[in-house]
């Protein structure tokens, strides 16, 4: 069958472009898949990073991709959504995770169904995390055009079904990322060393720094779990979407500025391993979400984690199995979680359990929701 398949691509960073180079090699084992991607994936001016580019030394995932499509010209939707039905697919496949690209997926979509095309949406979240009024008219004028969706959490698979009751849904879960293994990985012992934390139990907090991701709770639980865990230590890697200054100020205000290392920036693909290997526990202290890209790493590492109950962080993990659920927005609870986590030295315990369970979350199994959909199209 040929599929396309649309959304951002390498070079371009992230999240949806490592989930897209994932779908890609799954689906290309057993169909053609035409990669259609972004020439300019924000304007710089909304785009609140460093780059929008990787600054990696090569891509995890290698894959063919057609940079098409500019997010601010509509000329170029037009010629995408051209170029795209003159190969005639028998489906294609957009990924959908932020209501600035409601016109574009509307306008080449639209296109596509005219063609008699049909068109599925994977849906990451269906109203962005720091949503605007227009978020939900943006976000419905795309969505509008899916013949089906797949979903990532049980909380979007709830919105959609709210919103589209007639469209065939399906749900999975965000496979974990098994690709930053190197053969440079080390034992936890000796990559601490290397990051200057030899004998510390670390606390990971990895990827994009913005307000919903709930990190100054974490920054202010920090001292209540030094006083129970003391040669406990804070690594906060990230690339900081807003002025990092409130974040510094309180680890000063604290007095923890030598129990917390931050590493600010968007880290190459090649360094990832560092930080998980050298980290005994992950911790998502998310004020609001849908799933994460991050527990997918953690996962692949066999790192235990404690999220905080919201979105569908908790159906990636099993309470008191795999990591710790805690109620989000509290600074008591929180720290409460991480001490208990290391008195208790449940870290061996969980990461066997996290192994175990990661090993049957590849995406073959998001191929099997596929071929649900794809049956369910009567596409063959």
């Amino acid at each position: 069958m040929k599929i396309a398949l649309i959304g951002p691509a390498y070079p371009l960073r992230g999240g949806n472009a490592l989930f897209v180079a994932h779908l890609y090699e799954a689906l290309s084992a057993h169909h053609s898949v035409d990669v259609v991607s972004f020439s300019r994936l924000y304007p710089s001016i909304l785009f609140p990073g460093v780059r929008q580019n990787d600054i990696s030394s090569s891509p995890l995932k290698k894959h063919p991709a057609r940079p098409l499509l500019d997010s601010v010209n509509p000329l170029t939707w037009f010629s995408a959504a051209n170029d795209v039905t003159s190969k005639r697919p028998d489906v294609v496949i957009f990924t959908w995770w932020n209501p600035f690209f409601g016109p574009l997926v509307r306008t080449v979509a639209a296109m596509i169904k005219r063609a008699g095309i049909p068109v599925i949406i994977v849906a990451e979240n269906v109203i962005s995390h720091e949503g605007r009024a227009i978020d939900l008219i943006l976000t419905k004028l795309a969505l509008n055009t899916a013949d089906a969706f797949l979903v990532l959490s049980k909380v979007v698979e709830e919105t959609v079904k709210k919103l589209y009751p007639n469209v065939p849904l399906f749900r999975s879960s965000l496979p974990v990322y098994d690709c930053y293994q190197s053969g440079d990985v080390a034992p936890q012992s000796v990559a601490q060393e290397r990051l200057k934390l030899a004998g510390k139990n670390v606390i990971l907090f990895f990827g994009y720094i913005r307000e919903y991701k709930g990190l100054m709770n974490l920054i202010e639980a920090f001292p209540q779990v030094k006083k129970e865990i003391p040669n406990a230590h804070l690594l906060i890697v990230g690339e900081f979407y807003k002025n990092p200054k409130e974040y510094y100020d309180a680890i000063d205000r604290l007095n923890m500025k030598d129990d917390v290392t931050i590493v600010a920036e968007y880290v190459a693909n090649e360094e990832v391993y560092k930080y998980f290997t050298a980290s005994n526990v992950v911790v998502l202290p998310y004020n609001e979400a849908t799933q994460s890209g991050i527990m997918s790493i953690s996962q692949s590492f066999g790192v235990p984690a404690i999220v905080t109950n919201v979105g569908g962080l908790g159906e990636l993990l099993e309470d008191g199995k795999t990591g710790f659920i805690v109620e989000p927005r509290n600074v008591r609870v929180l720290a409460d979680s991480i001490i208990r986590y290391f008195k208790e030295g449940r870290e061996k315990e969980f990461s066997a359990e996290v192994i175990k369970r990661s090993q049957a979350n590849s995406f073959n199994t998001i191929l099997e929701v596929f071929n649900n959909i794809f049956a369910a199209l009567k596409l063959k």
